[in-house]
């Protein structure tokens, strides 16, 4: 146990381990600043000494893992200091330009490059509604005449459009104003609930193009994330105030990125150490913008610890089991299931069913298994959306869930309808009309080109 003298402590240092004032009593916890405000209530209320198990550390939290994989060595090892200053060196002020995220170079170091990357614009910006984005997609998708299936997924792909560019105009606004609005953001996100909890087959159904991905990752990420953990909250039976700041928290999850170089999560190749250990920032760069922001608690650690694991090999506090948020743990689920389903600019996406099976093996026990286990009851084991072969011959597109049996989903049948001309749908089951396989990237795009060329006419 090492002593620490409160005289002697500077704003916006951190620590290996978490800071105390006596064994029971929490100042500040591994990977967070300790701020200007709380030097000043210690020394207020006459605290001069506190106690830790590790040493203060001035450079930031990159110490707080200080072994990492390198993708280029077959062992792991040490980020010696000079890759530490690298990576100190490597922050720059990045801003959002259009649809792209350009990379801006800082005209002058930063004194402490964690805390302080961008600083704050010299005049006060005007005030801007950016929920309008999203109520008026609400409105238009309203006003749409729904009368088929393929109306009705018409309807829904424009609120989901519109939802990106909320969140599009969310970090925008941040990266340019360094201002986030939670009532403005809440206050979305309800509406947001409301419409997945009507919508939830047809939005589940949903998947980002790669063009889209690849025009600004971290919205698409997001967005699919959220929409994910909202359905894993329902699932869970989670109430609306909850569902709320768990959709805050999992659009807000990247927005540490924004102020990372894009080529750490635009790259094609796997990150070297010294990349790595600048990538795990983003979470306390995340929670410091929530917390500046004046975000609930529960919403800052949601953001804090979606990187933790329940066998404590996360980070950034490689935290374990129950000492993970709950908001941290469904994100956690739900962005994993995202990124491995999502195409990417250097693979293609795997299959939905690929990435469920890989959720579902759990390898080393990194995720919560109540939450893993909602987010099958919310998808299935072939997830809503896939296109499968059926053992009649036929090919289909899962569009509901099976309560009493995860394998057996329902699915509606391609290019058949029933006699009032609306889809087809059967049930599938283990005997007479089951499910062989999922089909490929390819294997979807041949089937959704012929019917785009059979409803227009072409060949």
């Amino acid at each position: 146990m090492t002593t620490v003298e409160v005289a002697d402590l500077k704003p916006d240092s951190f620590f290996k381990e978490d800071l105390k004032i006596d064994k029971l009593f929490l100042v500040t916890s591994v990977a967070c600043p300790l701020t200007e405000q709380l030097l000043k209530s210690l020394k207020d209320w006459d605290f001069a000494k506190l106690i830790t198990e590790g040493n203060v550390c001035n450079a930031g939290p990159v110490d707080t893992a200080p072994k990492v994989i390198d993708t280029d060595a077959s062992a792991p090892k040490e980020i010696s200091s000079a890759q530490k200053q690298q990576i100190q060196n490597g922050f720059e002020e990045v801003s959002f330009d259009g649809d792209l995220i350009v990379k801006q170079k800082a005209e002058k170091p930063a004194p402490q490059p964690i805390p302080h990357i961008v600083q704050p614009v010299a005049k006060p910006q005007p005030h801007i509604d950016y929920t309008k984005i999203f109520t008026e997609a609400l409105q238009k998708a309203k006003s749409m005449k729904t009368t088929d299936e393929s109306s009705r997924m018409e309807a829904v792909q424009v609120v989901y459009d519109g939802y990106s560019e909320y969140i599009k105009s969310v970090y925008t606004h941040y990266a340019t104003h360094r201002e986030l609005n939670y009532e403005e953001i809440s206050s979305t996100i309800k509406e947001l609930c409301m419409y997945i909890r009507e919508n939830r087959q047809r939005i589940l159904r949903i998947t980002p193009t790669m063009e889209a991905r690849n025009k600004n990752f971290l919205v698409s990420h997001s967005m699919r994330s959220t929409v994910l953990a909202l359905t894993i909250g329902l699932q869970l039976h989670m109430p609306l105030e909850k569902l709320i700041e768990l959709g805050v928290a999992c659009l807000l999850h990247e927005i540490g990125m924004i102020r990372l170089p894009p080529q750490l999560y635009m790259n094609a190749k796997p990150l070297s150490a010294t990349e790595f250990a600048q990538m795990t920032t983003h979470t306390v760069l995340g929670y410091n913008i929530a917390k500046d922001a004046n975000f609930p608690l529960s919403v800052q650690l949601g953001i804090l610890e979606h990187h933790e694991r329940e066998t404590g090999s996360g980070y950034p506090r490689h935290l374990a089991s129950n000492k993970i948020s709950l908001y941290a743990k469904i994100i956690a689920v739900a962005c994993s299931y995202e990124a491995i389903s999502a195409p990417r600019h250097f693979r293609d996406a795997h299959t939905t069913y690929d990435a469920m099976v890989e959720m579902l093996k759990n390898a080393n026990h990194q995720y919560d298994d109540t939450v893993v286990k909602a987010l099958l009851y919310t998808l299935s084991l072939y997830p809503i959306g896939a296109y499968v072969y059926l053992s009649n011959g036929k090919i289909a597109q899962v569009v509901d869930v099976n309560p009493s049996n995860q394998k057996n989903p329902l699915v509606q049948i391609i290019g058949e309808t029933e006699p009032d001309g609306s889809p087809k749908t059967a049930q599938t089951n283990d005997t007479n009309l089951k499910i062989i396989r999922v089909m490929n990237k390819a294997e979807s795009d041949d089937v959704l080109k012929a019917i785009k060329n059979q409803t227009t006419g072409t060949n």
